[in-house]
């Protein structure tokens, strides 16, 4: 019966990160457009940034919902940590006590790690609230700082199993309570907690050393009864021309002039996406029914170079349509995009020759790099 509870619990967590990936969608992608747009009213364009700021805030979340639901993979990717860092810090400002004094020391580089986001944001979110709640008695100091550092063989910490080489080195520091030996022994125990009844789980700590291993990192903490305490993190440093990077931020998005077959219920959906491939130079047919638009590439399949397609749909699903236009010419370049993020899609997907699988609600620069690298890369394979 309680396995049956969580199912349930699991899937609305799923249905509702759905939905509110459907709604970030025309918020983003039409902020965006109208980014573009105003280049005179500073005003304006500071409001814009503010209003797409805050939607990907929402999207971060609803990666965290996903995970939660167990419907969503961890993408590793190169991530600047610097401006998440101070991301936090501002969340954190406007939510802490202001007994609680903020300080940061933050190195003026990039610093670059592989890691998801949302676990990043998690990790040192968590690490900052166990600070900020040891100090709430009596206020105190918040520190947060980050460097990187170079670890030799003959480095102490090297002892942990970090394998020689630079490192990004997040420190969080409080002035409150600390602990004893006995406490730190146990701290990245799974429940285990100091707090009370209403304070929290305890899974805080374990979910931060998890991640830390999961990255090649480690984690280590010092503390004394009622001189604060400290906790060090190192996760492995990349930089330009390593495995998996590549610093895109100031390239022009890619265009193109092909004819793309876009498909989505959602009509809000439908015309934002529409809007922005026009902007980039393609050509456009859009179907809010996935019927009519096979239809309409049976008719026609000559027509298209691409297809865009939503996953869940009324009528037929983005897996089943696929399918059918696969069978009309096998390697034709399709993408699914979708805000449900069921793992078991994604594979299905994969399985059956979809060129790429992406999640909603996609920024335009990612959409139009992907569209770009899967109609390049069928062109070199002809």
């Amino acid at each position: 019966m309680r396995f049956q509870f969580i199912s349930r619990k699991l899937r609305l967590a799923g249905g509702i990160a759905h939905d509110f990936n459907n709604i970030l969608v025309p918020i983003i992608g039409f902020t965006e457009m109208s980014i573009d747009e105003i280049i005179e009213n500073e005003d304006v364009n500071n409001n814009l940034d503010e209003v797409l700021l805050a939607a990907k805030r929402a999207k971060e979340l609803v990666k965290q919902i996903l995970a939660f639901s167990r419907q969503n993979e961890k993408e590793l990717a190169p991530l600047h940590i610097q401006p998440v860092i101070k991301e936090i810090l501002k969340l954190l400002r406007a939510s802490i006590p202001s007994t609680v004094e903020i300080k940061h020391h933050i190195e003026n580089k990039d610093t670059t790690i592989m890691a998801d986001p949302t676990q990043v944001h998690q990790l040192i979110m968590n690490l900052c609230t166990n600070a900020y709640q040891a100090m709430l008695e009596k206020g105190g100091i918040l520190t947060v700082s980050l460097s990187e550092v170079e670890i030799d063989t003959h480095d102490y910490i090297s002892e942990s199993g970090l394998k020689p080489r630079r490192y990004a080195n997040i420190t969080v520091s409080d002035t409150g309570h600390g602990m004893d030996k006995k406490t730190m022994e146990k701290i990245f125990d799974p429940y285990f907690t100091t707090k009370q009844v209403g304070e929290g789980t305890g899974l805080g700590l374990a979910v931060v050393y998890g991640i830390v291993k999961d990255y090649r990192g480690d984690i280590t903490v010092s503390s004394e009864p009622g001189k604060g305490t400290t906790f060090n993190v190192y996760l492995p440093v990349i930089g330009t021309g390593e495995e998996g990077f590549e610093d895109v931020s100031f390239q022009p998005l890619p265009r193109g002039n092909e004819h793309i077959l876009i498909i989505d219920d959602e009509k809000q959906v439908l015309q934002i996406t529409e809007m922005m491939l026009e902007s980039l130079g393609y050509t456009i047919t859009a179907f809010s029914d996935s019927e009519d638009a096979l239809d309409e590439f049976k008719m026609h399949p000559e027509k298209y170079d691409f297809v865009l397609t939503d996953l869940m749909m009324p009528k037929m699903n983005g897996i089943d349509l696929s399918q059918e236009i696969l069978r009309i010419q096998s390697d034709f370049p399709i993408i699914i995009c979708t805000g449900f993020g069921d793992v078991k899609y994604q594979k299905l997907a994969q399985s059956i020759g979809i060129s790429a699988y992406l999640m909603k609600p996609t920024l335009r620069k990612e959409l139009a790099v992907k569209i770009r690298q899967v109609l390049d890369n069928k062109k070199d394979n002809k």
